[in-house]
């Protein structure tokens, strides 16, 4: 007896040593996690840990023997972890969440590990189920390539107290955070409007602890269960969960009304691009599990409920539970009408039988297959060799450690095939687009951004943001509808609200302190703030048609506006404002168009001029511009003078506008040149 349990100690201890010894060098990062103890992970809870990730920088090797060299690592600290996962935690191989923590063992740490934002929640997916390792890698990443969240992941190779454990995927758990699902956390506290409005993420999912907030119905045998991500479910009140609720009762109704008035209908509801985004990326898939389990929502304070982020997307691809006999990833089908049940809520299959949501969806399926786009089968084969290139050396080393590999190329070359035919079908069978292809938007530009105030004595910096929006038209335009898609900055016009032709209007981030600081009322309040960074902003209609778009930043090229007093101010609204040089910076005592009265007496002439311009003021001019149409900055001169005399021989005939400051203030005309 003592011999038979001597030689299962050799054995044990000499398999171990064989496991580690497979990993010696790695082009991909290298996570050591050692348990407190060695201790055994368990489901729950977390037990402590230590974990150090080695990794030299991007293209460069990372060597096991440099574990406690300092210079290569990319953490080295404290963490908790638990497996995690339902079917995916069946295997010998294990998946993990944990959280960075200081060394005192309790505080989180939010920390950026390999690139990623720093947060503390992080996860290491296993792969499970995957003999490609590549479908939650691929979806994931074409999910922020086409402008929508998902999780970031790196591969990398694992060790667990001193087994080498395989490849794993390093992704962000989903969480709100400004880097992740970017809305405002809503606390225990906030019961009542406007705070009880978000933000939420939900989920739909199979019960694996958490409890079920509520249960909605589907078309086929199987009901859906709905549960709390954000507020914890621990933390959610009854006020919460009615609200939210709520939401999606409203939504089924509408949906299968076909109720599409865009004041209370399904538009006035949900982030329609959102929800097509997170249909076509399962669709493309064919995820079998989509729309039931493993299917997020999340919505801000003040905004519309928004589809995802996508997650768990192993089982996709013409990949399934083969060993249960599960067979449901087909080319020929839609996910959440098929014949396998796992449909998920009725709301999909209603959205999708309303021609106006079909319309879109077909035409963002055909912008997203079109030559150069995400979708297309030329870039989705090379994104997958790469892919397959950067993980072929660590592929090796997981099937020497498990023997769930088989033959990769022939796996990879499956969901080429695959996407081939797919793809094929859904254009088949999506519908056409042409009712919904050149939908008419209105003139509206947005004109000025204050996105970095000065904080002064009486006001937070934060309170003094704004943003102008412009009519640059002759006709009034109907604001029901308009709203800010995306994340970030939440605002939906009042129903049957109007911009008068030519006019503008402020939306400010505080209405009270904006009026109080600069003497101006706004139209509205947006929700949220924006960005001192970078920001994009978009102005779509109810549908999401885009009606404006930009992405400014606090660096050049862009003007200068940070923290200074002074906000971006578009030069003219007939230039592209997606472009730096289409801005300069101003402020409410130098801008021409809240102070006119105060810079009259400023002249250009002759006007049309053929060689030599004259600009005269009554006061001194500091500093002249001179833009071309397209918002290029041709000219920048310091003056000094009450008068400047302006050669434009050498300039093309044309337009052009010249932005002229004097110590009274700043005014912008247009002068043509013959």
């Amino acid at each position: 007896m003592k011999r038979s349990i001597l030689f299962f100690i050799l054995v044990f201890a000499f398999s171990g040593q064989i496991y580690s010894q497979l990993l010696t060098d790695s082009n991909l990062p290298i996570v050591v996690i050692s348990t407190d103890g060695g201790a055994y992970i368990p489901d729950v809870p977390m037990i402590p840990a230590a974990m150090k990730i080695i990794y030299r920088g991007q293209g460069e090797r990372n060597y096991l023997s440099d574990l406690d060299n300092t210079l290569y690592l990319n953490y080295n600290g404290r963490i908790s972890i638990e497996t995690r996962g339902s079917s995916s935690q069946v295997p010998d191989k294990k998946p993990y969440a944990f959280n960075t923590l200081l060394d005192d063992n309790l505080t989180e740490y939010n920390v950026s590990l390999l690139g990623m934002p720093a947060e503390n929640d992080w996860v290491l997916n296993a792969l499970n189920y995957e003999p490609s390792c590549i479908r939650d890698y691929l979806t994931y990443n074409l999910s922020r390539q086409i402008g929508e969240y998902a999780t970031r992941t790196v591969y990398c190779e694992v060790i667990v107290n001193g087994d080498y454990r395989g490849l794993y995927l390093l992704q962000e758990k989903i969480k709100p955070d400004k880097n992740r699902v970017n809305i405002e956390k809503i606390l225990p506290s906030d019961n009542a409007l406007p705070e009880l409005s978000g933000g939420y993420i939900t989920k739909a999912d199979k019960v694996n602890g958490d409890p079920v907030a509520w249960t909605e119905y589907a078309y086929n045998w199987q009901n859906v269960d709905y549960m709390h991500q954000w507020p914890k479910p621990e933390d959610a009140t009854i006020s919460q969960t009615n609200y939210i609720k709520s939401v999606f009762n409203n939504l089924s109704t509408a949906a299968h009304s076909m109720y599409t008035s865009i004041s209370t209908g399904y538009p006035s509801i949900i982030d329609v691009p959102s929800f097509i985004d997170f249909m076509l990326l399962n669709e493309l898939a064919s995820n079998p599990d989509a729309y039931q389990y493993s299917t997020y929502f999340h919505k801000d304070r003040n905004g519309k409920l928004r589809a995802g982020p996508i997650w768990d997307i192993n089982l996709s691809y013409g990949n399934d539970l083969f060993l249960w006999n599960l067979d449901r990833s087909h080319t020929d089908i839609w996910q959440f009408n098929d014949y396998y049940g796992n449909n998920g809520s009725r709301f999909w299959t209603d959205l999708f039988n309303i021609s106006t949501f079909r319309c879109y969806m077909s035409k963002r399926w055909n912008e997203l297959i079109a030559p150069g786009q995400p979708f297309n089968l030329n870039s989705l084969n090379a994104y997958i060799d790469q892919t397959v290139s950067l993980i072929s050396e660590a592929l090796v080393r997981e099937n020497a450690r498990w023997g769930t590999i088989g033959d990769h190329a022939a796996e990879i070359q499956k969901i080429k095939t695959f996407l081939v035919d797919r793809e094929a079908w859904i254009t088949a069978n999506i519908g056409s687009y042409s009712a919904c292809t050149n939908v008419p938007v209105p003139s509206l530009v947005i004109s000025k951004i204050m996105y970095s105030p000065k904080p002064t004595a009486l006001y937070k910096a934060d309170d003094l943001e704004f943003i102008q929006i412009s009519n640059n038209s002759n006709q009034n335009v109907n604001l029901s509808g308009i709203y800010f898609s995306g994340t970030g900055l939440v605002y939906q016009f009042p129903y049957n609200s109007v911009l008068y032709a030519n006019g503008s209007l402020f939306l400010a981030s505080n209405v009270i302190s904006f009026e109080k600081k600069y003497g101006i009322t706004p139209f509205g309040q947006f929700t949220r703030n924006l960005s001192d960074l970078s920001q994009k902003i978009v102005l779509s209609d109810a549908y999401g048609n885009v009606i404006d778009s930009l992405t400014y930043t606090d660096s050049y090229p862009w003007p200068y506006a940070d923290g200074n007093g002074y906000f971006l101010e578009l030069i003219d609204q007939s230039f592209d404002n997606s472009l730096p040089e289409s801005w300069t910076t101003a402020s409410f005592n130098t801008t021409s168009v809240d102070r006119p009265g105060e810079v009259s007496g400023v002249v250009l002439v002759p006007n049309p001029v053929h060689s030599l311009l004259v600009i005269e003021s009554q006061s001194e001019i500091i500093n002249i511009e001179m833009y071309d149409l397209n918002g290029r900055l041709l000219l920048s001169e310091a003056v000094g003078c009450e008068k400047r005399e302006l050669d434009m021989s050498a300039y093309k005939a044309g337009t052009y506008l010249f932005r002229v400051e004097t110590a009274e203030g700043t005014t912008t005309q247009k002068i043509i040149k013959y």
